[in-house]
């Protein structure tokens, strides 16, 4: 299989063929004339899926049972690189008013009084004026079924997030090289970020947090990094996903020590996240319901422990379902699921004292498979000892 990957890294035409065949299917079944699929810059995944092209600001889809979609942009000026990448022939300007182009664009396929499906977290607004402008149309939210399709990657989307893996492996790998005592978490941030933009990468995510670990007060990867140094005994904890193609990022998390051994607790919190990883993972596979998974988390709360973020999650082509966390820590019962072959998964468990003074975080980016679940990244699973003379 070939990975297209000039100028843009791109999907091939037959898998584009096979996204739109399978779409359709779910259309015809649900009784959709068309689908309008709506992204922003903050959430691009519901277009790029059908158009190779992630929003950069907001987009819109008008993606027709028969014949060919429109893709509408909100910019004008982001036109000519949309049109460079994207798979969709159709680009447009969205014009002054983005409904106003999409209704257009609806009305001169026929279609104003059909069954439309929405995709996406369309604001209030844009509902209402499309409810406003096309009375005669029925509108149905077509979210949840179109991203349940996306679970199940294909081999070019595997491929990619591959790749996604192979960037995030090489950010671990920077850090254990150059994280010290006296390099700032701002300087952690660019030291990731270097190891992969010259080669064509993006960040999806880098969160990492600093604490002594004699007197810890963070338990949790943090979203925004701040002007602390590190210092001798400290630990770093990280979550990172790096991306070649926007949308199929890999994702590791590791714990560091700075300087030292892991202390007695930090050993004990990293050793209870590996036991809880490895008994997640031994129970996945093609068929494995939540219940299982969540039986086999039970083990980091009879350990006298629990967790901050979430446990396991879908991952590729955004954050998907279905998103778990222990029961002792959910707000609601887990929803009915069963994992299938060739889902991609994080499982990730962020293992934290009851007091939330302290926690490490391990994990990685999986692939399901009929007998379990085979790793999409090469490091290894260890707490990493860095920053000695």
């Amino acid at each position: 299989m070939t990975i297209i990957t000039e100028p843009y890294p791109r999907f091939s035409a037959e898998e584009f063929v096979r996204r739109y065949g399978a779409v359709r299917v779910l259309m015809r079944e649900a009784d959709l004339a068309a689908l309008l699929l709506y992204s922003t810059i903050s959430s691009p995944y519901e277009v790029h899926y059908l158009s190779n092209f992630p929003a950069t600001w907001e987009a819109l889809i008008v993606f027709p049972l028969e014949g060919e979609p429109t893709l509408l942009l909100e910019l004008y000026n982001h036109l000519p690189n949309a049109r460079q990448i994207a798979s969709i022939d159709d680009v447009r300007w969205g014009g002054p008013d983005l409904v106003d182009s999409a209704v257009l664009n609806i009305r001169e396929r026929g279609l104003a009084e059909t069954r439309v499906g929405l995709i996406g977290k369309l604001p209030y607004q844009y509902e209402q004026a499309l409810r406003q402008q096309l009375p005669q149309a029925t509108f149905v939210d077509f979210t949840v079924p179109y991203r349940h399709l996306r679970l199940v990657k294909s081999e070019e989307e595997i491929a990619f997030l591959r790749l996604g893996a192979q960037l995030s492996d090489r950010a671990i790998e920077a850090l254990e090289r150059e994280a010290r005592p006296g390099t700032s978490e701002h300087e952690l941030a660019a030291i990731v970020e270097g190891t992969y933009l010259g080669l064509g990468g993006k960040n999806n995510i880098h969160f990492m947090a600093t604490t002594p670990m004699s007197n810890p007060r963070v338990c949790v990867p943090a979203q925004y990094h701040t002007n602390r140094a590190l210092e001798q005994g400290d630990v770093l904890i990280t979550e990172i996903g790096a991306q070649y193609m926007q949308g199929y990022p890999g994702q590791i998390l590791r714990p560091f020590a700075i300087g030292a051994k892991p202390t007695v607790a930090y050993q004990q919190l990293y050793d209870v996240a590996v036991e809880a990883f490895h008994r997640i993972t031994s129970v996945l596979r093609d068929g494995t319901t939540v219940e299982e998974v969540l039986d086999a988390a039970d083990y980091i709360h009879h350990a006298g422990f629990s967790i901050y973020d979430d446990l396991v999650h879908s991952y590729g082509g955004g954050y998907l379902p279905p998103i778990l966390r222990t029961r002792q820590t959910s707000a609601r019962p887990a929803e009915p699921f069963a994992f299938k072959e060739n889902m991609t998964i994080v499982v990730q468990p962020n293992v934290i004292s009851k007091d939330e003074r302290m926690g490490v975080q391990i994990g990685e980016l999986l692939r399901v498979t009929n007998t379990g679940i085979q790793s999409l990244h090469s490091y290894p699973m260890r707490f990493i000892q860095c920053g000695t003379k």
